[in-house]
């Protein structure tokens, strides 16, 4: 009942819940947190695809791989895949000579954003855990769990795109005349990539925060993170091939700042889908208008 009230309420004043959410967003120090976020994320990004590639390179082609990754890269990196990518491939090319060591130091290294992560979702969700703190022991296993379902995730992925790209090889009659399905596998190929985003926003939003968080909720904060980041991914495609001068700026560091850019924007983007659940959570028992409580150390 709390539940369609709250949904009730966001509806009749989206525009005033969209204000709050900013608002928390501010009294959180959600830029400050997101940039925590983005550093981290970019060092467990590489250690972490590199995880990924050495494991699955047993069961499927590295080539075949590397060109999924590129495609699903991209919408978490954009602009910057390409190189990511190829960087992965000498890596992968090599692997025979990877040591105990470095495989344990990329383990370590690939877990470190998820609990950066937990952290700032905790000043978001403050009010939960002032009522109940996680203990320590799952709070340091739940980044090896994530980085085991990402892994089983985009195997997955790769066989679902090669089954599409055997679609998009063929053709169907219409009217007597042949019709390539290419365009159909393309758009099945994107839809694909976004609903396994919001998946992954979602899986994120059930496990991270402190206490039991609802499917519903959240989907939620999912579906929205999901929506504003296809919105700012292309804004940012779009810069970087039309307006960006990044590279006459920056030169050899281009492709660092490209990447690290494109994850402060991705950690913006989360952290204000976890804002979302957290304002939808006070709505049903605090008026739609009532101010922050501004984040306090």
């Amino acid at each position: 009942m709390a539940s369609r009230s709250a949904a009730a309420r966001v509806l009749a004043h989206p525009g005033a819940f969209a204000l709050r959410v900013l608002k928390g967003f501010r009294a959180n120090q959600g830029l400050l947190l997101a940039g925590a976020v983005a550093y981290y994320a970019l060092l467990s990004l590489v250690p972490l695809l590199i995880l990924v590639m050495i494991v699955l390179s047993h069961a499927v082609d590295p080539e075949r791989l590397l060109a999924v990754l590129r495609d699903y890269v991209a919408f978490v990196v954009p602009g910057g895949a390409d190189a990511l990518v190829d960087e992965l491939r000498r890596f992968v090319e090599h692997r025979q000579v990877i040591g105990g060591v470095l495989l344990l130091t990329l383990v370590f290294f690939s877990a470190l954003a998820f609990a950066v992560l937990e952290n700032a979702m905790s000043v978001i969700f403050f009010h939960r855990v002032a009522i109940r703190r996680r203990h320590f022991l799952v709070s340091a296993l739940i980044p090896y769990l994530f980085v085991v379902l990402l892994g089983i995730g985009f195997l997955a992925v790769t066989v679902v795109s090669g089954a599409l790209e055997t679609l998009g090889a063929r053709s169907v009659q219409v009217l007597g005349r042949p019709r390539s399905l290419e365009g159909v596998s393309t758009t099945l190929l994107y839809l694909i990539g976004v609903a396994g985003e919001i998946l992954m926003l979602t899986s994120v939003y059930l496990v991270m925060p402190v206490g039991r968080l609802s499917f519903r909720h959240a989907l939620v904060g999912g579906v929205a993170a999901g929506l504003l980041w296809e919105l700012t991914r292309h804004v940012l495609v779009w810069y970087y091939a039309k307006v960006s001068q990044v590279q006459v700026v920056y030169g050899s560091l281009t492709t660092a700042i490209v990447v690290l850019l494109s994850a402060e924007f991705a950690a913006i983007v989360l952290l204000l889908g976890a804002q979302v659940i957290a304002e939808y959570e006070r709505v049903a028992r605090q008026p739609i208008g009532a101010p922050p409580v501004p984040f306090r150390t």
